[in-house]
């Protein structure tokens, strides 16, 4: 039976992953600390492995390796700025060492915040991105960048067999809307449905592309198991933009709330828009986005409404 390594296996997207590669018949292990999980989102058949990333000294052979282990939410990565540097830094290195050492196939999960605010819009994974390596979002943007930096590396170095993603806001059931760790999409639906205002950081313009969880799975698990493709790095989202202010009036309409949409202050260095090109995934994957943003936040909604509340 193959074997694969998720970490952060625990959390939104590598639960979800996880479950499929369950049902495609893997032996899947977890390695997760449990720093930004609420609870245990993975099927009991798979083997957890409690412990930072960076700490590892896994010994054992896997047929895949995923790094997921990251902070994605800017207020929990704003205060935890070298928590989220290691993960993305050393712990990139234990687990491309790992690799090496077991000749794995190593994919790592970067982010389309490797973009920065960027200027050209679809955006191809050839833009460079600009990005402020000193500023305060740089802590995931620039531990992205380089743990990119360092996959290539191996890759080019060692002969690994590395696969590069960079996911677009993907969203959907399990994606936490509490507290810091509450992203754009469940933390509206949650205010929506507790009847708070809606708080929309800046004047609400700047515009994102959403993809829906179900989506992204397809697409990793083709670029983890189809052959040819090591060296490559794709965008995995949606070339659809929305405005977050529309997002906000959208979920509003959707949950039937009585919400009000407020302002508060911008967040600094915040991208001005967001939309990816995926022109690279649709020819070696041959895959493109599925579910619509209307039935995904209804689906979104709906999880929200039975399991997050």
């Amino acid at each position: 039976m193959e074997k694969m390594l998720i970490s952060g296996g625990n959390g939104f997207l590598g639960s979800h992953l996880a479950e499929r590669a369950i049902m495609e018949g893997l032996k899947v292990t977890v390695l997760d600390d449990f720093s930004t999980s609420n609870r245990v989102n993975v099927p009991t058949e798979v083997t957890i492995i409690k412990e930072r990333v960076e700490d590892i000294s896994i010994q054992d052979h896997f047929e895949y390796i995923v790094h997921l282990a990251a902070r994605p939410s800017p207020e929990d990565y704003i205060l935890n700025p070298v928590e989220t540097l290691m993960s993305n830094s050393i712990g990139t290195m234990k687990l491309l060492e790992l690799a090496k050492r077991g000749s794995s196939r190593f994919v790592y999960t970067s982010s389309s915040e490797v973009y920065g605010n960027a200027t050209m819009i679809p955006t191809p994974e050839t833009y460079y991105g600009y990005v402020s390596s000193w500023g305060i979002r740089s802590c995931y943007d620039e531990g992205k960048r380089y743990s990119e930096a360092l996959t290539m590396a191996y890759h080019r170095k060692f002969g690994l067999d590395t696969r590069i993603q960079r996911p677009f806001n993907v969203y959907g059931p399990r994606i936490r809307p509490d507290g810091l760790y509450g992203r754009v999409v469940p933390r509206f639906i949650q205010q929506a449905l507790n009847g708070e205002n809606i708080t929309i950081h800046g004047d609400g313009k700047q515009t994102r592309s959403f993809l829906y969880v179900d989506d992204w799975v397809d697409a990793t698990w083709r670029m983890i198991t189809m052959d040819d493709l090591d060296g490559n790095i794709l965008n995995i989202g949606s070339p659809d933009e929305i405005t977050i202010l529309e997002l906000a009036n959208l979920i509003v309409k959707k949950t039937n709330s009585p919400s009000k949409i407020v302002h508060v202050e911008k967040r600094e260095d915040d991208p001005v828009r967001r939309s990816a090109d995926i022109t690279k995934a649709k020819n070696l994957l041959r895959w493109k986005p599925e579910t619509n943003l209307d039935r995904g936040l209804q689906e979104t909604i709906e999880w929200v409404r039975r399991d997050a509340m």
